[in-house]
């Protein structure tokens, strides 16, 4: 079952839409979206909480609270049932639809009478769009690709939400008795930045037994497929996920089998061939005789390879890399020093400086910075004054449990790639990142020399989620990917992974290719909530399928190095 805190923000999320779409208050709006992503981020579940709780969620008042608790113990939100009945489910059908937005979703309806997504595709093929106040060619444009986008995406789920499901179904497994070793594999465990099914494989003497136990699960809503040894299920909140039991002693050669990519597991059985053997999920077989089954690195290397890593088994070079002895020394979570890339309440973010450096503690971290908003993103309400007492309060803070705390800022990138703050009160930060908050839409041209400009300034260390792109909802921005790469590589500045699941922003090959041309990374959480620290996995994930080497990551280098470096001495020094 989805968490009760998902359950209730998209609850909060839906009225917030349905009180735009009708004309209602903006602030009232905005209250409601900020207590869902709040209560989304929330550790504690919502339904163990009583009303002071709910009332001690940050951005949750008395009166959302109060909701909150409506939908827990009552299973619906009253005016959310009202708002629901006056909005015709024509026009509720179109909140769904990326780059529209309530407000010309309604307009759409009012005047054109469209009502559902075909009827949009229809009125954007016949050019209606571009009557109405407000839209033109160009926006039709946008909207058209938006949905493009969005149906290409096929229903996918992103990577964070899909490997949620899957740690509570190998949980739900792993405690049963008859199972020896269960987990995911797929394209989940290759950390696909979005996933279609879900793959999961169980070693166990009785199969029957683990397929009874899986369909037991309460998660699992129907079990329409059960074999001897496989099961297809769907779960409660509408994910497939494929079950396969296998003998324990051949884990290893099915683990590699199910993990793989079409392409990756043909050119290894062609290998296979090649040498006499014969490799399917069950081992490396020559004439019937088992040579490698129990684990993969015994399969990899009685085929005369390295052990590659699940996140590389693309067939993108991985298996030639491996024959000669040249795959990269890949960066791993456990080498992640600290985060450079975090907010607070002070802006959007959901808890205290105070309670993210604690959750940076807990994960080990040496370091971590503190990047609130800048004042040109004119809603989180930045000021000079509000980050002149930020920094004091974090060096105050700073060095409690091991922990450096650096002050940086996310600086906005303007259309004419100038920044927020003069260059002197740039140059007291310790880290700042500057990313593209609006103007998705300038020409690749002018889009370049944007990017091009904040990457040189001499104060910029890091180019947050540089395509500024949101998976299945907003497309990338376009720019010369190599004249950033280069010009990235001789200031540099660093490009972000960013690890949140809805950007997982440079994707990996772009990143593979930057790399290429001699960039350096930050991998980064851009949490806003202390959870959102997880999320680092997913960073390290997409870097490894970029074949991003842990050399080049700048947050795994010690606090003297990673200084150095936000001082940009070694640009100085190769530039003397």
């Amino acid at each position: 079952m989805p968490r009760s805190n998902d359950l209730v923000a998209n609850a909060l999320s839906e009225l917030a839409d349905l009180i735009a779409i009708t004309g209602g208050d903006p602030f009232r709006v905005r209250s409601y979206e900020k207590a869902a992503r709040s209560v989304a981020a929330y550790p504690i579940d919502v339904d163990t909480l009583g009303e002071s709780g709910l009332d001690a969620i940050p951005a949750v008042g008395s009166h959302i609270a109060a909701k909150i608790a409506s939908f827990v113990h009552r299973g619906h939100i009253d005016e959310l049932d009202e708002l629901r009945a006056q909005v015709p489910a024509g026009l509720r059908s179109l909140l769904d639809v990326p780059g529209l937005g309530p407000r010309r979703a309604r307009q759409i309806y009012d005047e054109l009478g469209v009502a559902s997504v075909p009827d949009l595709l229809s009125a954007l093929g016949h050019e209606r769009l571009r009557g109405l106040r407000g839209w033109g060619p160009t926006s039709e444009a946008r909207l058209a690709q938006a949905i493009h986008d969005f149906q290409g995406a096929g229903g996918r789920l992103q990577l964070g939400v899909a490997t949620e499901v899957a740690e509570e179904l190998v949980g739900g497994l792993g405690s049963q008795g008859a199972v020896q070793r269960v987990t995911y594999a797929g394209s989940l465990r290759r950390m696909r930045e979005t996933i279609g099914d879900i793959d999961l494989l169980a070693a166990a003497d009785d199969a029957e037994q683990v397929m009874d136990a899986f369909a037991g699960l309460a998660s699992i809503a129907d079990l329409p497929v059960r074999g001897p040894t496989r099961g297809a299920a769907v779960t409660t909140t509408g994910v497939h996920v494929d079950l396969r039991v296998v003998p324990p002693e051949v884990w290893g050669a099915a683990l590699l089998y199910f993990t793989g990519s079409k392409a990756h597991n043909i050119h290894l059985r062609r290998l296979a061939q090649r040498a006499g053997t014969k490799l399917s999920e069950y081992g490396l077989t020559r004439n019937g005789h088992v040579l490698a089954a129990a684990t993969e690195a015994e399969v990899y290397a009685q085929l005369g390879m390295a052990y590659v890593p699940p996140t590389l088994r693309e067939d993108r070079g991985e298996i030639e890399a491996a024959l000669d002895g040249s795959l990269p020394h890949l960066v791993e979570l456990d080498a992640i020093r600290g985060d450079l890339h975090t907010h607070t309440d002070l802006t959007d973010g959901l808890a205290s400086m105070e309670e993210m450096a604690a959750a940076a503690r807990a994960r080990g971290y040496r370091y971590m910075a503190v990047t609130d908003h800048a004042p040109l993103l004119s809603m989180q309400r930045m000021t000079t004054e509000k980050a002149l007492v930020q920094r004091a309060a974090l060096r105050a803070l700073s060095g409690r449990g091991g922990l450096t705390l650096l002050h940086g800022s996310e600086l906005n990138i303007q259309p004419d790639g100038t920044l927020d703050w003069d260059d002197d009160f740039l140059s007291h930060f310790d880290v700042l990142v500057a990313s593209v908050h609006s103007a998705f839409r300038l020409g690749r041209d002018a889009m370049t020399a944007r990017i091009i400009r904040a990457i040189e300034h001499p104060a910029v260390n890091i180019i947050g989620h540089p395509t500024g792109r949101s998976l299945g909802s907003r497309p990338p921005i376009d720019f010369d990917r190599d004249a950033v790469f280069r010009a990235a590589a001789r200031a540099g500045t660093a490009l972000e992974i960013n690890s949140f699941p809805d950007r997982l922003d440079l994707g990996d090959e772009l990143a593979r290719r930057a790399q290429e041309l001699g960039v350096l990374f930050a991998i980064s959480s851009d949490a806003h909530a202390t959870r959102h620290l997880d999320n680092m996995r997913y960073g390290v994930g997409t870097a490894q399928r970029g074949w991003v080497r842990q050399e080049n990551v700048v947050n795994t280098w010690p606090l003297a190095r990673l200084r150095r470096f936000l001082a940009k001495e070694h640009v100085a020094s190769r530039s003397a």
